[in-house]
Parts: structure tokens; C-alpha cells; sequence
């Protein structure tokens, strides 16, 4: 009987041992850090064998096979070790796969996968289709293809650090946002080595599988012609680029038209996801939907009912005529820059936190021609008040929510937007995007009552 190791006890690691444990592998799972109790109960149910709070490493080493979660660096000691010793490292999205009876949508890139995975899955759902999420959203694909109940479809976002543990896996229908810097601590600082590990997703595809690629990113751009493509390609632009499968017409609608397939119109308006970002988000999930043979009008519903996930320019109130918008998850400069862009009224900012080298120039003409006043939330913003002091005519510093969620109420008048829209990771003042956008709800809706 094979020994299989899992390195990590959140959802993904805890759906590969059951899933191990399920096909009769001897089983052992081991985290550094402490183990939520519902994941406890998961594995005791399932009489395997654990622990948690370190690594034992002569209970690792012996595996035949390591299925590591993705949060767990390469640099970490205990994957050094095993490295050492040659074995065979994957990650759950490969365990999980030769179980898979589905076809395999993913989609992976910097910015904007989430909003894609769940808006693809939802516009398959709201038409009938079987389909369940996986990845980064939803239940592990671990512990989903235990069963031989199956969905026709799973709809899979997949993080650079996923990919990297991949070998064998396919996706059907591939999509790429785009590719920003992002992570680069766990690439040796190299730009080049991020990239490469989001082209993974092209790996193992053939000529019957649909690869969807933004090519208005100016990386994807200029790398797509490096990188083997090995099934159809659509390209989706909103600049009409060549070979695009999709235009704009002089009223901001947008035609989708891949060959063999329905045309597609789509009215931004109409859809319940705004600003730029969100159209080419729109735009690639249409193409996927098209693809498994959604109609046009099953698609122009499934835009007008979607419901984003939180903290993703999200609308939390409208209070005195000022809108507040919850853009938490906004932890890097395009992001920011996204939801900057998409706003139309002047702009209360909420940015910093902890900064991931950010260079705020980038952001400058939106800052300058958009944003009346920038409220920092953060320990250090000296970066920030260096970048933008002369340019927004009033800034102030808050070093908690409630300071600044006062502060902005001070700051907005009727017809203007608060913004959280941080740039920063989280860490310094939030233990997560979602703790931050939390309380910044709950600051909020405090001043309605």
C-alpha cells in the first residue's frame, strides 16, 4: 500500500487526505500550524491519522507520495528536505484529477479570477447545467471526486502556486485574466518565473480544448507567442486587437462573436459587476459559457442576476446620497487602479496597509483627475503621503477603522462615493482582505442607525 503524505489542514489538504484515505492509501496529514475544528472532526471521522503544531519529519519522509497545499512555500524546511530525498511533490488539484469524471473549466491569473470562476459558475447553474466550484472557491476538488456523483462541469480558479504542483492535469477551457507582479517572494523576485507559472494552465491541453487569453494585457501579449497553444484560442479585447473575438460598438456594448458558435451581445449596463475589469471578466466567462453551449439569451440573464463575492466593489450602503463601497480584496496597484477607473464620483479613497513595493505614480492621473480626499488606514503610510501630498488637495491618517470610516464621513458630501480600495495587503492593522472589509462594513452601517 502506497503512503501518502499531506502537507497542510485547511480545506484543500483535508479533502486530499480524505480522498487519499477514500482509495485505501495509507494516509497521514501534518500541518506547522493548528487545525480549525471542523477539519478535525473531518479526519477523526474518517480515522486518520494527524497532527498539527509541527512536522515530524520521520513521519513525512517515508511517503511515496507528498500532496503539499498551495500556501506552503518551497523554501519551507520540510520541503527542502523532501526535495533532497526526491520525492514526488503534487499539488490537490493534481491528486484529485485522474478521479475526476468532469469536464474542467479554469481559470486562473492576477487579478479578477475569482469574480470569472464565480460568474462562470453561476451562468451554467442559472442554465441547468451541472456544475460545482473548486480551487480556491468552494470544497476542494479533493473532496468532491471522492464520490462518483459528479457534476458535468467544475468550474476551477487556480492560484500560480497551484499550478506550479500540476504535471498531468488538463483544463478544457482555460482562461487568463491577465498577469501583473504579484508573489514575487515566491519566484526568486523574478517576474518572468510568476508568468511562466500562470502559462501552466496550457499544459496538457489538445487541439479540442479552448484557450481564452485577454489580449489587451500587455504581458499576455507580449509572452503568448513564446508559449505552445495547443487547442482553439479566443481573444478577447476591448481595444479591438487582432484576432479578438470580440468589439464594441459607439454605445459601449459588446459583441461576442466566436466562430461556430451564437453571437453575443452584452450591455454593461445591465450587468450587476461594474468598471472596466469586470467587462473583460464578462467577456472571457461568455466565451466559456458559449463554449459548453449556453445560448446568448440563457447568458444575458445569468449576467443580470449575478451576485459578485464580498469585497470586491462591493456596494455596502447609500447614506446621505454618498455611496460606500467595500474593494477589500483591492491588495495591489491594478486592482486599486480598476476600481478607481470604474468609479463615477468623486472619490473619498481609503488606501494602505502593508505595502507589497508598490509604485502609487502608476495610479497618479486617476488620483489626480478622481480623488478629493485620501484617508491612509495603516501602520507606516509614509509612502503613500510622499506619493500624493500636492496632488490630493486633503489627506488625513487613521490607524483604525472606526477612525476612518469617521473620518471619511467627515470628508464625503452628497454625490460623492467612499472608497475602500487599499492597494496593501492587510496584515499590518486586519488579520485578512476579509476581516478588513468586514469592519468595514460594520463601521458603516453604524452610521445609519
Amino acid at each position: 500500500m502506497k503512503r501518502v503524505v499531506v502537507l497542510g489542514g485547511g480545506e484543500s489538504g483535508v479533502g486530499a487526505a480524505l480522498l487519499a484515505k477514500a482509495k485505501g492509501f495509507e494516509t497521514f496529514l501534518s500541518d506547522s500550524g493548528m487545525l480549525k475544528e471542523n477539519n478535525i472532526s473531518d479526519l477523526r471521522n474518517a480515522m486518520i491519522d494527524f497532527e498539527q503544531g509541527g512536522h515530524t519529519e520521520e513521519k513525512i519522509v517515508d511517503a511515496d507520495l507528498v500532496v503539499k497545499s498551495p500556501g506552503i512555500p518551497d523554501k519551507a524546511p520540510i520541503i527542502k528536505r523532501l526535495h533532497e530525498l526526491n520525492k514526488k511533490i503534487i499539488s490537490e488539484i493534481e491528486f484529485a484529477y485522474p478521479y475526476s469524471k468532469a469536464k474542467h473549466i479554469c481559470i486562473t491569473g492576477s487579478n479578477g479570477k475569482t469574480t470569472t470562476t464565480l460568474l462562470t459558475h453561476h451562468l451554467l447553474m442559472s442554465a441547468g447545467k451541472s456544475a460545482s466550484l473548486a480551487g480556491n472557491v468552494g470544497f476542494s476538488l479533493a473532496r468532491q471526486v471522492i464520490s462518483d456523483d459528479q457534476p458535468d462541469y467544475f468550474v476551477i480558479e487556480l492560484s500560480s502556486f497551484q499550478l506550479d504542483g500540476m504535471y498531468d492535469f488538463k483544463a478544457d477551457i482555460a482562461i487568463l485574466n491577465n498577469i501583473t507582479p504579484d508573489h514575487l517572494d515566491r519566484y526568486e523576485y523574478k517576474f518572468e518565473n510568476y508568468i511562466r507559472s500562470k502559462f501552466r494552465i496550457l499544459q496538457n491541453q489538445t487541439k479540442s480544448d479552448l484557450f481564452i487569453a485577454n489580449a489587451d494585457d500587455p504581458v499576455t501579449k507580449e509572452w503568448l507567442p513564446c508559449m505552445s497553444v495547443t487547442g482553439s484560442m479566443a481573444k478577447v479585447s476591448m481595444n479591438g486587437a487582432d484576432g479578438a473575438v470580440t468589439k464594441i460598438d459607439e454605445l459601449g456594448h459588446v459583441f461576442v462573436t466566436v466562430p461556430g458558435l451564437p453571437e453575443l451581445k452584452i450591455d454593461p449596463e445591465k450587468m450587476t459587476i461594474h468598471g472596466r475589469h469586470n467587462i473583460y471578466n464578462a467577456m472571457q466567462a461568455c466565451v466559456a459559457a458559449l463554449k459548453v453551449g449556453l445560448s446568448a439569451e440563457d447568458i444575458t440573464k445569468g449576467l443580470a442576476t449575478f451576485k459578485n463575492a464580498s469585497h470586491r466593489l462591493e456596494l455596502v450602503a447609500t447614506i446621505n446620497d454618498v455611496e460606500w463601497v467595500d474593494d477589500s480584496k483591492a491588495t495591489n496597484i491594478d486592482s486599486a487602479w480598476y476600481a478607481l477607473d470604474a468609479q463615477k464620483r468623486p472619490i473619498v479613497w481609503i488606501a494602505g496597509g502593508t505595502d507589497k513595493g508598490n509604485d502609487y505614480n502608476t495610479l497618479m492621473s486617476l488620483v489626480e483627475s478622481k480623488v478629493k480626499a485620501l484617508v491612509c488606514l495603516g501602520v507606516d503610510n509614509h509612502k503613500l503621503l510622499e506619493t500624493y501630498t500636492g496632488h490630493i488637495e486633503t489627506i488625513v491618517e487613521t490607524r483604525s477603522m472606526a477612525d476612518c470610516v469617521r473620518e471619511c464621513n467627515r470628508l464625503a458630501k452628497s454625490g460623492d462615493v467612499v472608497l475602500l480600495s487599499p492597494c496593501c495587503a492587510s496584515f499590518d492593522l486586519f488579520t485578512s482582505y476579509v476581516n478588513r472589509g468586514n469592519l468595514f462594513k460594520e463601521e458603516v452601517l453604524k452610521l445609519n442607525k
